[in-house]
């Protein structure tokens, strides 16, 4: 008998006082991190005996005076799918778990993106029974405060398991799992359209003043909230009385998803006793939409140093994707200060990053290749997380520039084997400008792992920029592995003129 099916007979819909109850994360189809001490939790009566069985291994521990209790399995290797007992009073039986690469997911509307809304979806959804790939997904639920649990259990990758799970997150393990011939254990949480600030706890957040700007944000919300009903229930009103355009969305307010904290507590509070591999992230659009984007780098080596604290495994391997192209996004340079955050945030030890900025769409904000996002995921993957050399991993970050008389050199980290286009024409996309700060496009030359940057207009460059704009199509520098080059800018002025 099934964990969920016997908890059922046992108990109904509450929980049983001196019985073992589990979360949903220890259920059924669970896959373990692999070469790691892995950690299995749950409740009974305050002081009950709890045993866990699992592959020979036999681990006793007592409930405490919360109820709460928690063992530790000695690391293991991936291997056929067995079962796990757990006994107090009552037993347990957790039915087909493996061992394997256990990965997070999370961010905002395009972590969210389903594979069913991705290019070849279809195809890609027809192909999906992959048994060594385990599925998690956290319900999109905000808390005030953290909570343990979600009703939510792991199930196994098939093609209806997997239409409606995080397109990147899949593709990314899938990608892995072919690669390294490892079971992957995919962890989904994320909310479309929520901030950075939701997804770290309060401690992180209030411990950093230069994230005040996100709290005033959030205060000013609060402020407007009564009116702003108002203002609504009459548009609401009006609405039903002539049903004409779409229903108005109620305006945020106090439980709103984009509350600081609120996610952070809801929907990874609940996931982080569970031993992981590592995390990925696909946010910042919001930010940049809110003219955050100069604070979004603070931000995000936040959340990876709060998430990192959290889950007590040290410096796991982080990863995230830089803002694609987008033709809509805002004029106000803060689509480019968040990727340039997102760029510099990769300082931090046992982080990597995908540059998407060829393949993202001018008028969608959802890209539908999340395929070729996954590869560049895994690509630094497998050199970061999992050690492998002898391959160029990232994309081209900027270094540093010299001035050389009337022209100035760039010079990158990631060129590889050396630096080209990728039409095989001359590099674009670079602008010069000198000490009045007016930037022009500029005449570009590949040199090794440096590109020379110059202007018949600009005698003496103070400054040089690169893709510094919201959909820079025609900027074409990529590496010996085909990565396009980050984005960046040697200044830090924010207002610029472009000729």
């Amino acid at each position: 008998m099934s964990l969920r099916v016997l908890a059922g007979v046992l108990c109904g819909a509450i929980v049983c006082l001196g019985e073992v109850t589990l979360p949903g994360l220890i259920s059924d189809h669970m896959l373990l991190q692999r070469d790691a001490p892995v950690r299995i939790f749950g409740r009974a009566a305050v002081g009950e005996a709890v045993t866990v069985g699992f592959r020979g291994q036999s681990v006793g521990t007592t409930a405490d005076a919360l109820g709460r209790w928690e063992v530790w399995l000695a690391p293991m290797q991936p291997g056929a799918a067995s079962e796990m007992t757990v006994r107090g009073t009552n037993s347990l039986t957790i039915a087909d778990v493996l061992v394997g690469d256990v990965w997070v997911g999370s961010g905002q509307s395009n972590m969210q993106w389903a594979v069913q809304q991705t290019n070849s979806a279809e195809r890609e959804i027809a192909s999906a029974t992959s048994p060594e790939i385990r599925l998690f997904y956290v319900p999109r639920k905000p808390s005030a405060v953290p909570v343990e649990d979600v009703d939510a259990k792991w199930v196994v990758c098939t093609p209806e398991t997997v239409k409606g799970f995080s397109a990147v997150l899949y593709y990314f393990g899938r990608q892995l799992n072919q690669d390294l011939r490892v079971p992957m254990g995919l962890i989904h949480t994320s909310w479309g359209g929520t901030p950075i600030a939701a997804w770290l706890s309060g401690p992180a957040l209030s411990a950093n003043a230069r994230l005040m700007p996100f709290n005033t944000f959030w205060a000013d919300v609060i402020a407007k909230y009564p009116d702003a009903m108002v203002q609504w229930e009459q548009r609401l009103k009006k609405w039903e009385e002539t049903k004409t355009g779409p229903r108005p969305g109620m305006p945020m307010g106090p439980g709103n998803p984009h509350e600081p904290t609120t996610l952070y507590n809801g929907m990874l509070a609940p996931v982080v006793k569970y031993t992981i591999k590592g995390a990925l992230w696909y946010q910042g659009e919001t930010e940049a939409g809110r003219g955050q984007g100069h604070i979004y780098g603070e931000a995000l080596m936040a959340l990876v140093q709060d998430w990192r604290r959290a889950f007590g495994q040290g410096d796991f391997p982080f990863f995230w994707v830089q803002l694609a192209n987008f033709g809509n996004a805002s004029k106000n340079g803060h689509w480019m200060k968040v990727q340039e955050g997102q760029m510099k945030a990769t300082a931090l030890r046992g982080t990597g990053m995908a540059v998407i900025n060829d393949i993202g769409e001018d008028q969608d904000i959802h890209p539908r290749n999340k395929q070729d996002v996954a590869k560049r995921l895994a690509l630094t993957a497998k050199h970061v997380a999992y050690g492998e050399t002898g391959k160029v991993w990232s994309s081209p970050i900027y270094r540093q520039s010299t001035r050389e008389g009337s022209a100035v050199r760039v010079w990158f980290n990631h060129a590889g084997t050396g630096l080209k286009t990728r039409d095989g024409g001359a590099a674009k996309g670079f602008a010069i400008a000198g000490a009045d700060g007016v930037y022009v496009a500029a005449e570009a030359r590949i040199e090794g792992a440096t590109v020379v940057v110059s202007s018949a207009q600009v005698r003496e460059p103070r400054a040089v920029r690169y893709a510094w704009e919201n959909n820079p199509a025609h900027a074409n520098l990529v590496n010996s592995e085909g990565l396009p080059a980050s984005l960046f800018r040697s200044d830090d002025r924010d207002e610029v003129i472009v000729k």
